[in-house]
């Protein structure tokens, strides 16, 4: 799920001080409450699990999403602020905190298992990769249960680039996922050269799928893509049981969504408190 996905924003979410919805975005504000978040250690992260669709008591993973919180105490969704920073040096320094927080949950506890956002724009960043150096001269077993995330337009966007990063971090055991999968603009001839190991088909086909001939075929067609490549899957967005039921009897691999939980602080929290599958 990208950083700026819609049901995001679906939240009570408090504004940025200055900044009004509805109004132009004003963003210098942004880049600035950001700057000041992240040189204040308000900026954070939430966590959402991916259960198997098959068995939604086995957690998969837990899919890590940047928050920020505000001097008033009040938390700001990532689509607030990301599509301001995502671009630029912040959204680098972003995708920094979320790699070295994620390395360190997953050495303390060896049944976790993490997926974080990444910018193709991060994967010639000096400061990431150095993050990466380091983890992967401690345990490498922490690193074989990450995942990253691309969003599918931006993968293609530089495929060499996109293919040279995932090579090189493929080697230390990390996984990758292809975000927002149907959303974009489909690059279905790249995908033998990315190999991409888990799809999310975007959430926009799967809500009310149950009910919309529509939908369901396009998920059929973006499943049977994902079955042809030997990939995972996963379902953003699911909220409804009869949505959950009719994926799960399609052979969906995983789903996610606020049916199985919001988003919340500490990945100890009860609402997460599901037994963890070692994989989809």
């Amino acid at each position: 799920m990208r950083h700026t996905h819609p049901s995001l924003l679906r939240d009570s979410t408090p504004a940025i001080p200055g900044f009004r919805f509805g109004t132009p975005r004003p963003e210098a504000r942004i880049r600035f409450a950001v700057l000041q978040a992240l040189a204040q250690g308000r900026m954070g992260f939430h966590f959402q699990p991916v259960v198997r669709a098959e068995a939604p008591e086995f957690t998969a993973f837990h899919e890590m999403l940047v928050r920020m919180t505000l001097p008033s105490g009040e938390t700001v969704n990532a689509g607030t602020f990301m599509p301001a920073v995502e671009r630029g040096p912040l959204g680098r320094e972003i995708d920094r905190l979320a790699l070295a927080q994620a390395v360190e949950l997953l050495a303390q506890d060896p049944t976790l298992r993490l997926s974080i956002n990444i910018s193709p724009l991060t994967m010639g960043d000096d400061g990431w990769l150095a993050i990466f150096r380091r983890a992967t001269a401690g345990s490498r077993n922490a690193l074989r249960r990450l995942i990253l995330e691309v969003t599918e337009t931006e993968a293609i966007r530089d495929v060499g680039q996109t293919r040279d990063f995932m090579d090189h971090v493929r080697a230390a055991g990390v996984a990758f996922a292809l975000d927002d999968f149907g959303a974009g603009a489909t690059g279905f001839r790249h995908f033998r050269d990315l190999r991409f190991d888990i799809v999310k088909i975007d959430g926009g086909f799967v809500e009310g799928v149950a009910g919309t001939r529509d939908a369901q075929v396009l998920v059929e067609c973006l499943m049977a893509v994902a079955r042809h490549f030997d990939m995972m899957t996963v379902a953003e967005r699911v909220e409804r049981p009869e949505d959950a039921a009719w994926l799960a009897g399609l052979g969906i691999n995983c789903l996610q969504g606020y049916l199985y939980g919001r988003p919340v602080a500490d990945i100890r929290h009860p609402a997460l408190a599901t037994r963890r599958a070692a994989a989809c």
